[in-house]
């Protein structure tokens, strides 16, 4: 019996996969209990339709992640920070510190997205950001002593 998913399956599949599994635990177990639909020709058709929109939205947005990663790429974030006299950093640059200088720049980014390197002392360095699922931004921080 061919079924469509609608929730994440142990060893059967993902969300939106169309499986072939006996009847039996299809219409005791995958339908009640809300995993599955019965995979009938118009839930096939629909199910077709709904992951060709999906597709082109996914496009759509994959597009403009990469116009907003290579406008983080082409931006230079400075931050400035406390040195001790041999010029080392008392802790280090956090994604948070990083964030807040993308925000002054014009760029609003989630601090978790942002991937920095362990950063000690006064330099430029390169952080990674993510702007959506695969695409990343390299963004040059420039660290200074205030």
């Amino acid at each position: 019996m061919k079924i469509i998913l609608k929730k994440e399956v142990t060893n059967l599949g993902e969300a939106g996969d169309v499986v072939e599994v006996k009847s039996g635990y299809a219409l005791n177990y995958l339908v009640p209990q809300g995993f599955a639909v019965i995979g009938t020709p118009s839930a096939l058709k629909q199910h077709e339709e709904t992951l060709r929109q999906r597709a082109h939205k996914e496009a759509k947005l994959v597009a403009d992640a990469e116009v907003l990663a290579a406008k983080i790429s082409a931006v230079e974030v400075p931050v400035t920070v406390k040195v001790n006299e041999d010029g080392k950093i008392f802790g280090s640059v956090s994604a948070a510190q990083v964030a807040d200088a993308l925000a002054a720049a014009g760029f609003e980014v989630e601090k978790k997205h942002i991937a920095v390197p362990e950063i000690k002392e006064a330099g430029e360095f390169e952080a990674k950001v993510k702007c959506y699922k695969g695409v990343f931004a390299t963004v040059k921080v420039v660290v200074s002593a205030e």
